[in-house]
Parts: structure tokens; C-alpha cells; sequence
């Protein structure tokens, strides 16, 4: 570790809670990102201890920030940079499980259609 602490947008994204440092930042700039409570601005810096909480979709997701990673590296090595709490580890399983349930019961083509079968639906 390099530092003891590291702009909330960049931890973000080195933990790979987010695919960009950008699209961290847009959510942190939207409010869509809290530290210990506060709603914060992308250059807050977070250290071990911090509570994070963050909106992406329908989940609210909480962690603690256990450590400040260097750079940003493997998943296996991200996930040890933060512990998400209980509750939202559930919240989660649950609208996984729900998504899963809901893509079963929506009928799907079973390929895809022909050239004159799209003409003929739109006539």
C-alpha cells in the first residue's frame, strides 16, 4: 500500500465496484454515492474504516472499506479491499434470484427470425 487513503472515485474504481473511473465519478457527482453517511464529491478521500454506500440500478450496496489498494489489479484482489455488509449482500441474492425467476417466465423466440418473417410483421 502506497497511501492510507485514496479519492473515493478511484477506490471506486480499483476495487472494481465500478467498470470506469468516469462512471465512478458520474456517480459520485449524481449523489448516488454516501461515506459514512455524508453524501461526498469525487475528490473526498476514503481510508480503512470508511462506510460506503452506493446506488447502481435497483441495489443499494454497503461496504467498509478494509484496505486502499495500489493499483487497480485482479477481482480476487479487489474483493479483499472491502466487506459488504450482511443486509446488502441479502438484498442483492435476493434481486438476483428474483431477475433469474423473472427471465424464466418471459417466453423467448427460440431462434431468430427469417428475412420475410420481419417484412411481414411490420405490414
Amino acid at each position: 500500500m502506497a497511501s492510507d487513503s485514496l479519492r473515493i472515485d478511484r477506490w471506486l474504481f480499483a476495487v472494481r465496484l465500478f467498470k470506469s473511473r468516469s462512471l465512478a465519478a458520474q456517480a459520485v457527482t449524481g449523489g448516488k454515492v454516501h461515506v459514512n453517511g455524508a453524501r461526498v464529491k469525487p475528490a473526498h478521500s476514503v481510508k480503512a474504516g470508511d462506510a460506503v454506500t452506493f446506488v447502481r440500478g435497483a441495489i443499494t450496496f454497503e461496504c467498509a472499506v478494509r484496505t486502499i489498494p495500489v493499483r487497480r489489479g485482479p477481482a480476487s484482489v479487489a474483493q479483499q479491499c472491502y466487506e459488504e455488509s450482511p443486509e446488502s449482500r441479502t438484498r442483492r441474492e435476493e434481486f438476483a434470484r428474483r431477475m433469474k425467476l423473472a427471465s424464466a417466465l418471459s417466453p423467448r423466440p427460440e431462434g431468430r427470425p427469417e428475412k420475410h418473417e420481419i417484412g411481414r410483421a411490420h405490414v
